[in-house]
């Protein structure tokens, strides 16, 4: 798995009895987006499809549409303690005619692996209008299949399974056909890396699809679908409260707390059909 895992000695203690061993983490790093060669962002997350991040992240910020307006994605030179280099800086030339990200928006954007609206100065800056609204977007989608999706996202967290910390996202279809899943210690950008395999194969937007998320559906969570035209955004765990006003205000149908054979369907009931 490479730098997506570090092992580390550790001592386990069960019974009162203790024991050395070695465990395995999920790698976290910091990656620093550029665009035009000027900082942009810096995250920390699990390295692996960097690129996806990238390109999902400035769908997601409005920045860009689809993969056309990308001309380049290259990484920078940089080496660690080892020589080697980190790829931890990210570079991305956006294609002629493409505005580059407004500096009149007063807004921090440093994001941790656990929040990824840190810094943005007021509500009317975080909120961003969608290229793709789904508001009409006449996707329906069995009760039945969202219940299997928690499931069937689990089966594709490999790295998950090795190390027990890390969140994911997974895209589906409305039938329950898994597209792609991503994982990441941050679960923006696990969904950013999500959308950024969408804008690389073309396909955004996103009519017709579910978004799977692992942890709790946040504010963000809904603009990144909704910036996508993701008409469905389901979670694991419960929904805050301007995440289920910003899903109704966006036409994102919203659906929490899927375990076992129940959720609550927030927003959007419309599409969800027993």
């Amino acid at each position: 798995m490479g730098r997506v895992t570090v092992r580390r000695p550790v001592v386990t203690y069960a019974r009162r009895t203790s024991r050395k061993k070695v465990d395995s983490l999920a790698a976290e790093e910091p990656l620093e987006l550029r665009v035009g060669g000027k900082a942009l962002t810096v995250t920390m997350r699990t390295p692996g499809h960097d690129v996806e991040l990238a390109h999902g992240f400035l769908l997601a910020e409005g920045v860009i549409g689809g993969l056309e307006d990308i001309a380049v994605a290259r990484f920078c030179e940089g080496t660690g303690p080892d020589g080697m280099n980190t790829y931890n800086v990210l570079d991305l030339a956006l294609a002629d005619g493409v505005a580059p990200p407004d500096p009149t928006v007063e807004r921090n954007f440093y994001t941790t692996s656990s929040c990824g609206v840190c810094g943005k100065a007021a509500l009317d800056a975080v909120k961003l209008k969608t290229r793709f609204s789904p508001a009409d977007d006449p996707a329906e989608v069995d009760v039945d299949v969202l219940s299997a999706l928690p499931d069937a996202l689990r089966q594709r967290q490999k790295v998950f399974a090795a190390t027990g910390g890390l969140h994911a996202a997974g895209l589906f279809t409305t039938t329950g056909e898994a597209l792609v899943v991503r994982e990441d210690v941050g679960r923006h950008n696990a969904v950013d890396k999500v959308l950024g395999w969408a804008v690389l194969q073309n396909r955004v937007p996103l009519g017709g699809t579910v978004l799977m998320v692992s942890g709790r559906a946040s504010f963000e969570l809904v603009q990144k679908a909704a910036m996508a035209g993701v008409p469905v955004l389901a979670a694991v765990s419960a929904p805050s409260s301007l995440a289920a006003e910003l899903a109704e205000e966006q036409g994102v149908t919203l659906v929490g707390f899927v375990r076992g054979d129940s959720l609550n369907v927030y927003t959007g009931h419309q599409r969800v059909v027993a």
